[in-house]
């Protein structure tokens, strides 16, 4: 049983804390500068390559051009992603800082989706942290700025149903799931129906429900790997593992949880390499 719980925080917070995906800058509000673009295409070719530090900068950089020019969609696009990689980099106060031109000192009439897509950003710090009350805080304040209907449903409704499966309300988690499934379906998101899929195996296995977990993990890992999400596929890994093990099947775990390690080192993903590691070790030590 302890194996299942430290498995479970681990899958809970991993999954939280990459749950939005770095997004393509959207159309400008002005001609963007060629330098901005050029920023933009070279913080996502380091971020393809795993280099944290390049893409931060160059993101940084972009962020700074398109406050020059006031570029409305730019800002926001670029001051998401940034946060993103700070969050990956494991520096959650620049991550929050770098949200600040959508949220704290914004001095443009953001779009509210801008602002809704970052207070959704600043609910997965939280969560991820810890911080249950102020990430479902953000959270509500997302689902107030997006609207109805909201492009965002799938992921604030797969963030408040995380929240409910930390504080131990699995149903409450399980209809916040199967909302996000819907959701996301209904506006074909696909990395946001994996989340929910993901989720839903999450409820099913700290509800004891091994069969139902594996389906819904099953389901995450088959789009994970269309998208080519490594830390999601490692984390689908993990959560199919410990279903395993919960039915008795040793043997299946084992492999599972192998098979995270090998994509989260392939990833360079040192946070997942060491939660499969550790799971591998506890499973050994164990008759």
């Amino acid at each position: 049983m302890r194996l299942l719980a430290a498995g479970l925080a681990c899958c809970l917070m991993a999954a939280c804390a990459k749950s939005p995906t770095v997004a393509p800058p959207p159309p400008s509000t002005a001609v963007q500068p060629t330098a901005a673009m050029e920023a933009n295409r070279r913080a996502e070719a380091s971020l393809r390559r795993g280099e944290l530090d390049s893409a931060a900068h160059s993101y940084r950089e972009a962020l700074r051009l398109s406050l020059a020019v006031e570029d409305a969609n730019g800002i926001a696009a670029n001051a998401v992603n940034l946060s993103i990689v700070y969050q990956r980099q494991g520096n959650y106060t620049e991550a929050r800082a770098a949200l600040a031109p959508l949220l704290e000192r914004a001095t443009l009439a953001h779009a509210p989706a801008h602002r809704a897509q970052a207070a959704l950003r600043r609910a997965v710090l939280d969560l991820e942290q810890g911080r249950a009350a102020e990430a479902a805080e953000w959270a509500g304040r997302a689902a107030a700025w997006c609207g109805d209907p909201c492009a965002l449903a799938g992921a604030i409704r797969n963030v408040q149903g995380q929240l409910a499966l930390q504080a131990g309300r699995l149903d409450e988690a399980g209809a916040a799931a199967r909302s996000a499934l819907a959701a996301s379906r209904a506006s074909a998101e696909t990395a946001e129906i994996a989340n929910a899929q993901r989720l839903l195996g999450m409820v099913a296995l700290a509800a004891g429900d091994g069969a139902t977990a594996i389906n819904a993990l099953n389901e995450a890992l088959v789009i994970d790997r269309e998208l080519g999400i490594s830390r999601r596929i490692a984390l689908d890994l993990i959560g199919l593992g410990r279903a395993s093990m919960l039915r008795g099947e040793r043997d299946a775990a084992r492999t599972y949880f192998a098979r995270a390690l090998e994509v989260s080192t392939a990833d360079r993903d040192a946070a997942g390499a060491g939660a499969a590691r550790t799971l591998l070790d506890t499973l050994k030590g164990q008759k």
